[in-house]
């Protein structure tokens, strides 16, 4: 997040010394800003306005028309007839949402402790959800753990607590799964806290007829499609190494084990990515790259009190937002199959 920074206090004396950095404050380029933001709205309504026609359907959320080119179908259905992306509205601003409150809960605590960050960097690419998500730059040095600790975990509650709140609404407009709908129509798994957010639903009363019905009957409605993106962003910032957000709040708390747990981390998304989905060999492959380099804080004060706590509901967040399995039949060994097969 931010580049190594000699000179910074590392003993309990000389943290009480003062420390004055001087440095002019980086130009904030909002034309760039405003660019990838509209490119991703647009990106993100084409891919909802698919998932909606689908779902009216009662089709799989990422289906196609025959013949179609994967990935570009819905841009090309979308330039051909303008109006239906008034359709992707609502799978389009519940995911912006989510991406917007974890890069904002960054931004706001860079402000609060005086760190020099770009606005939200939104990317649109035309992936199955529309987008690559978004991300900050953190341009001057974080200058304690407590701060490095609050900037790496505010990102990750923010959007976490938006997604629990769409995943509700979400359920509520979802349906039963149509009569005939093949087994390999339903290609994603749901994490703990879609369970878990359902079942106190269902317990309560709040969801009726086919939204009742246990979640691999349930068919989700394109903002439930959301809620699962933004869930499973946050469990890949989670995992505790490299220089994602894991791993700032895992060198936060403790330094020196800091490449130990991004090695451990890595040695167990391996056979994840054999037996479970084959992206988490490229997410391996990120966290080696990343783990060599750290933003360097001083050393005292140390991280205590409330934050360790709110370590805890970190890791609690971890366990309830990742799937092992996001997308079925995807592990390198079913895939390594599959082309044998042919």
């Amino acid at each position: 997040m931010a580049e190594p920074t000699p000179g910074l206090p590392t003993s309990t004396l000389d943290y009480y010394a003062p420390v004055h950095v001087l440095m002019r404050r980086p130009k904030q380029r909002y034309w760039l800003h405003a660019i990838l933001l509209l490119a991703t709205v647009f990106t993100t309504l084409a891919v909802g306005s698919n998932m909606q026609r689908n779902f009216d359907k009662g089709l799989s959320p990422f289906a196609l028309e025959d013949n179609e080119v994967p990935l570009l179908s819905p841009f090309k259905a979308v330039l051909q007839h303008p109006a239906w992306l008034v359709k992707g509205i609502p799978f389009s601003a519940s995911l912006m949402l989510i991406l917007l409150a974890h890069e904002m809960g960054h931004y706001l605590y860079c402000v609060r402790y005086g760190v020099y960050a770009t606005l939200p960097f939104f990317i649109p690419f035309p992936s199955l959800i529309g987008t690559m998500g978004a991300f900050i730059r953190i341009r001057s040095p974080i200058r304690s753990r407590a701060a490095l600790f609050d900037i790496g975990i505010a990102g990750p509650i923010a959007g976490f607590v938006v997604a629990c709140g769409v995943l509700v609404w979400s359920l509520r407009l979802s349906r039963g799964v149509p009569l005939g709908a093949s087994s390999q129509d339903l290609v994603i798994h749901y994490p703990l806290i879609f369970q878990l957010t359902h079942w106190v639903l269902t317990s309560l009363g709040l969801v009726h007829g086919f939204a009742a019905l246990p979640l691999d009957k349930v068919y989700l409605h394109p903002i439930g499609i959301a809620a699962w993106v933004g869930m499973f962003a946050t469990s890949l910032n989670l995992l505790p190494g490299g220089q994602l957000d894991g791993g700032h709040i895992v060198f936060s708390i403790a330094p020196r084990l800091h490449r130990i747990v991004s090695r451990v981390t890595i040695l167990i998304l391996i056979p994840m990515a054999v037996y479970k989905w084959a992206g988490w060999l490229i997410w391996a492959i990120l966290l080696e790259l990343s783990s060599f380099r750290h933003p360097q804080v001083p050393e005292w004060p140390k991280v205590s009190g409330v934050r360790s706590a709110l370590a805890l509901f970190g890791l609690l967040m971890l366990v309830l937002t990742l799937t092992p399995a996001p997308f079925a039949n995807l592990s390198l060994r079913e895939l390594v199959r599959m082309w044998r097969a042919h």
